[in-house]
């Protein structure tokens, strides 16, 4: 059984860093913060759909939370889902 997400459900937010600013200047790929539960196919269907481009590839790594301490409590934060995304060389996303 799969879960049915709707574009803007799988798309959580853009990941705007210096390495991000990097990749989307010279290689054309751009980074998110995405859906756990959405595959890449999901990925690639939401940011065609919302940005109007056309992407070529889909990369995804999963990344563990980290141990944290809070007042006098242990606690971790939450596992995440990053995607890189390749788009065609005439398209481009605008983030400002």
């Amino acid at each position: 059984m799969s879960i049915v997400l709707e574009p803007y459900q799988v798309i959580i937010r853009p990941l705007v860093t210096e390495k991000g600013t990097y990749l989307s200047e010279s290689r054309h790929q751009y980074q998110f913060e995405v859906n756990p539960a959405a595959t890449k196919a999901d990925i690639k269907k939401a940011i065609q759909v919302l940005w109007n481009v056309r992407v070529l590839d889909v990369r995804t790594q999963v990344y563990k939370g980290k141990p944290r301490r809070w007042k006098m409590r242990l606690g971790r934060t939450q596992d995440w889902k990053k995607a890189i995304v390749k788009l065609h060389a005439e398209d481009n996303i605008a983030f400002f």
